[in-house]
Parts: C-alpha cells; structure tokens; sequence
C-alpha cells in the first residue's frame, strides 16, 4: 500500500511559499499540505496551518509526527540584502533551520526533502556568462555564504544516510502576488508598482545590470518538476542550476515602456550594486534540461504583460475596499 503524500512547507507565507502552497494543493488536496511560518496567515483560506520557528527541532520534529508529513520544503531563510544588514543573525537563521530539517526528515525517515539554494551562492569569481552547473562559487553575501553551506550539506546527507534531497538555484523570481521580500533582485517586482502607481522608479541598480531572472509561474513548475521526477533521474544533488530570463534595468523599463509609454526610470546604485555584480549575469541550466526535462515557459515580454495586468487589477481592488 503506498503512504499517501503528506507535506510540510515551512516560510510558507513567503513569495515562493505562498504560490507553491496552491501548487501542491492542486497536485495533492489541500487537506495533505501543512504550511507553516512564524507569523499567522491573515486570510483564512488555508486549511492546514501551525506556526513553526523552523529553528526549533523539537517543534518541528512534533509537526512532523503529528500529521504524519512524508515531504518537507524548506523555504524558510533571510535574503541577500536583509542578511547583509545582520549577518550572524542570518547565518544562524539559514543554517541551523536547514540542518534541524535535515535532521528531523533523517530521523523520521522522510521520502523526500527540498531545500532551495539561490545564484548568491556564486560570486566573484564564478564565470559571469553561462555560468555552468559546476564551476567556482566563492560567494561573498552571508546569504550566498548559507546557501552553498546547504547545498554541501544536502549532498552529504544524501551520501551518508541516502536521505532524498533535492534543490534548485534559484535565479531571481518575479511575482506579482507577493510583495518584494529583501532580495538583491526585487526591484524586478517593485518597478511593476511604482510604473503604475508613480509612473517612474528609481532603480538601486545600474541600468546595464544583467542577472538571471524568473517569472514565478515557472519557479514552481519547476519546483514542482523537480520533486516528481524519478530518483534515478536525479544525478545533481547539490543544487541544479535553473534560469529563463535574464536582462537588465534598461531592457525592463523599455518593455514596461511599451505598454506605458510614460514611464521614467532613473538610476541611484546603492550597496546592493556590489552584491549583484558578484553574481551571474547568465546561468546554463542544461544540466536540468537532460535529467528531468526543464524548459521554461515565459519570455520577458509575456511576463511584463501578465505582471503589469496582475498588479492593475490588484491595485484596483484596494482602491475599491
């Protein structure tokens, strides 16, 4: 008799979180999905939810049994800009999270385990175009710093104990459901607002600063691809590089521009400049294309058109209430 697929997501009311919560929903009910953070949700249309500090594994262990959970996906960490204004505070946030849920699905056995890992954790000294699936990370953020630590420890753990854990680099992900979250490359969410909102942004970047970009529709496809593939087909298992887009500020604006023709950008680099310059401008994610079939679905022009619907109509509707 096969167990049925029981998952827990801890950060769940985060931008990936949240759309992935209605992702696993669709593929396996809402009753088998348990999202979990450190603040309550403000809607109450989830229908499984406990507050879990991901750093407590004696909590986290109780969730695990008390309902029976099968998967966890562990989104729960603090980002590139925020980590830099507090970095042992991130260090211990993002580590000791990850290593309690390694520990935890260890011990109890889970069937799967997911723990994303991000192009911060590349840097300086990591080819900037095309960067490869393996090559020289050296990241040079606290966040960076984290998320190549997870992906060596995943890894082991996956030698050591044969415990099923799987990752994705994320590139930087653009949504409109969510607001920007503390990411070096949130302003590709935040200029969505202030075109329609303010009519001009002023970007923290140089307009000439080219990183890997996603429109989230596509993050969790693949987040989603990924964890359903068959473990044979899993031959990377510290973290697949993952890409669809990639641009600039200028080549934004100028697409945003063509549909609101109005639309000023100007251009004040502050210290996240530094952070986005030792990272990628360009990732090959061929690796995941010939072992479990990734293909992205969105191009930059049909995503600023769904983003800039998306957010008319959001905006709207609290002008209406």
């Amino acid at each position: 008799m096969t167990t049925p697929t029981r998952i827990l997501i801890t950060g769940g009311l985060g931008q990936v979180g949240s759309e992935l919560y209605q992702a696993l929903c669709t593929q396996y009910g809402e009753d088998n999905i348990l999202l979990t953070d450190v603040r309550k949700p403000e809607n109450h249309t989830v229908a499984l939810f406990e507050t879990l500090d991901a750093t407590d594994a004696p909590r986290l262990a109780e969730l695990v049994s008390k309902h029976k959970i099968t998967q966890i996906y562990h989104l729960a960490a603090i980002l590139s800009a925020r980590g830099e204004q507090d970095p042992l505070w991130a260090w211990k946030i993002n580590m000791d999270s990850t290593l309690n849920v390694f520990e935890v699905a260890r011990e109890k056995q889970l069937h799967k385990v997911y723990v994303p890992s991000s192009i911060a954790a590349f840097g300086p000294d990591t080819p900037k175009q095309n960067t490869p699936q393996a090559c020289v990370m050296n990241p040079s953020t606290v966040y960076g710093i984290s998320k190549q630590a997870c992906e060596r420890w995943g890894e082991y753990y996956f030698k050591r104990y044969g415990l099923d854990i799987r990752s994705l680099r994320y590139p930087g992900l653009i949504s409109y459901k969510t607001l920007p979250g503390g990411g070096t490359t949130d302003y590709a969410v935040d200029i969505f607002y202030k075109a329609l909102q303010q009519g001009s942004y002023e970007c923290f970047l140089s307009p000439d600063t080219y990183l890997p970009m996603m429109y989230m529709p596509d993050a969790i496809r693949a987040t989603v691809a990924l964890m359903e593939a068959p473990s044979d087909n899993i031959r990377t298992r510290d973290s697949y590089n993952l890409t669809a887009l990639s641009f600039s500020p200028a080549e934004l604006a100028k697409a945003i521009q063509q549909h609101l023709p109005d639309f000023t950008i100007s251009y004040k680099p502050d210290f996240r400049q530094q952070i986005a310059d030792s990272w990628p401008a360009s990732i090959d994610d061929s690796v995941a294309q010939a072992e479990w079939g990734w293909q992205p679905q969105y191009d930059l022009e049909a995503m600023v058109a769904e983003m800039l619907e998306h957010i008319r109509t959001k905006l709207q509707k609290t002008v209406d209430a």
